[in-house]
């Protein structure tokens, strides 16, 4: 598509107009001015006809996948193929989804002559997780006498890949990532023997009966041993409530960390080849969409995952709404925490409410060996909570079982919060009071049936997840 310029709109003004003019003015002299304008007619038209031919041999190709994170800044690697490698001005511009802000819509490059390919980085700062598609870019080139401006599309085939956002949870848990230590910083002391089997040896005085290998005993002819050793390769699922009220958004608390229902609670707790006109930083302050309380989940499964990794333990993955969704077998490795990335990257919430019917029998018929499974769900609804409380009974003998859930807005003990103004904020303290309340009687009826259940602020939901996890090894609970 051919379009005019500013420059032919001006050079109209300033040639047509004033001998237009003066062909009036002066009769005499009409058919030198009308010969002028006729010949500035010519140029024009001479210069768009040569102008389809501006944007030939000129391409722009993307990587077939490009991953990012989450209100993070990145970068799109924009390669652009001048085959004729001529000298050229080219205004790109790509079609970007509403989810991948950028500050700027185009971008004016500079192709240099003698070389085939350029390379320009395109700035911006996707704020959904999700997958995307960038299917087409838009090129622009201007004619030789700058009156017309050549348009074309190119199609392209782009996958965005949106991440969550680990950086601020990772930064948080440094000390776990520093590879210091057994668990983190320091180390710590491992209480009990282990339960794992390492080797046999000859017969110390002192060992234990219960330690007698009887069989290799038999066999050698001489009281043989058995050694153990703490487990390193213990199983670790997190499962992840998809459903109804995960979909809810996350009010922001002005308190730090989470804490148990309990007042007393257990132990467990820049690039070559770049053109001139390249898109500046983005802005500091571009909208970012609500978290939901499913995006938190996620991201602390994610970040415990990495601290299963950490200590050697298989991680895996599970979700569900009124069905299991996605199931991922505890495997380690960098490519198996890639896998359960994938997984979770476009996951959803539906408006669906969850089966813990189906949920429990599911992990009891799938996982034989014991493991350690975190259940990241809401329990705020009295119909859910006595449906979980019905269901758990199939897994809590088998499996150690940790429920974890945000803490609902408002729902504190009574008597916590002095600033009460009005009767509507009291009635609505004593609201939060009730919810606190049904809450407890619901971490006593499963504290009764050996399960942990919790009651975590959004803003520690990760730490507190990994020092959940930390204190289950430290005390081999598994």
């Amino acid at each position: 598509m051919i379009t005019p310029r500013n420059n032919l709109l001006f050079w109209v003004a300033v040639v047509i107009l004033p001998f237009s003019l003066l062909a009036a003015v002066e009769p005499s002299a009409g058919m030198l001015f009308l010969c002028a304008i006729g010949v500035f007619f010519l140029c024009a038209l001479a210069d768009g006809f040569a102008a389809r031919t501006c944007l030939e041999g000129l391409s722009v190709e993307l990587p077939a996948i490009a991953r990012m994170s989450k209100d993070r800044e990145a970068k799109l690697e924009l390669r652009i193929r001048n085959q004729l490698q001529k000298t050229a001005a080219l205004r790109v511009g790509l079609s970007l989804p509403p989810e991948i802000q950028s500050d700027h819509e185009d971008a004016w490059i500079a192709l240099p002559a003698g070389t085939e390919w350029s390379r320009f980085h395109w700035n911006c700062r996707p704020v959904k997780r999700g997958n995307y598609q960038l299917d087409c870019a838009y090129l622009e080139s201007a004619s030789a006498l700058r009156f017309w401006a050549v348009r074309r599309q190119v199609p392209l085939q782009c996958e965005i890949r949106v991440y969550p956002n680990l950086f601020t949870e990772r930064k948080d848990l440094a000390a776990l990532f520093l590879h210091r230590g057994s668990f983190g910083l320091h180390a710590q002391r491992q209480v009990g023997k282990g339960r794992e089997f390492e080797q046999l040896r000859e017969y110390v005085p002192g060992d234990g009966f219960d330690e007698v290998h009887w069989k290799a005993t038999a066999k050698r002819g001489r009281p043989i041993t058995k050694i153990f050793q703490v487990e390193r390769t213990q199983e670790v699922y997190v499962v992840i409530d998809a459903s109804r009220l995960s979909a809810r958004p996350i009010v922001s608390s002005a308190s730090g960390g989470g804490r148990s229902l309990s007042p007393h609670p257990g132990p467990l707790p820049r690039g070559e080849g770049r053109g001139e006109g390249e898109g500046t930083a983005l802005s500091s302050d571009l909208a970012t969409t609500p978290t939901t309380t499913l995006e938190r989940f996620i991201t602390a499964a994610l970040v415990l995952g990495l601290a299963a990794e950490q200590q050697g333990d298989l991680f895996g993955l599970l979700t569900f709404t009124d069905k299991v969704d996605h199931f991922v077998r505890a495997k380690n490795g960098k490519a198996h925490y890639n896998n359960c990335r994938e997984a979770l990257y476009t996951l959803e919430p539906r408006i669906v409410t969850p089966d813990y019917d189906e949920l429990c029998t599911f992990l009891r018929l799938r996982l034989r060996r014991r493991a350690l499974l975190v259940f990241l769900t809401s329990l705020d609804d009295s119909l859910l909570a006595e449906s979980f409380v019905r269901n758990i009974e199939l897994i809590r003998r088998q499996h150690l079982v940790l429920v974890n859930m945000l803490q609902p807005p408002g729902a504190t003990p009574l008597f916590t919060n002095p600033n009460l103004a009005t009767m509507d904020e009291l009635y609505q303290h004593l609201g939060g009071h009730l919810l606190w309340q049904k809450l407890r009687e619901l971490e006593k009826i499963l504290q009764r049936r050996g399960v942990r259940f919790s009651l975590l602020q959004d803003e520690r939901l990760s730490a507190e997840l990994v020092s959940q996890y930390l204190s289950v090894k430290k005390r081999q609970l598994l």
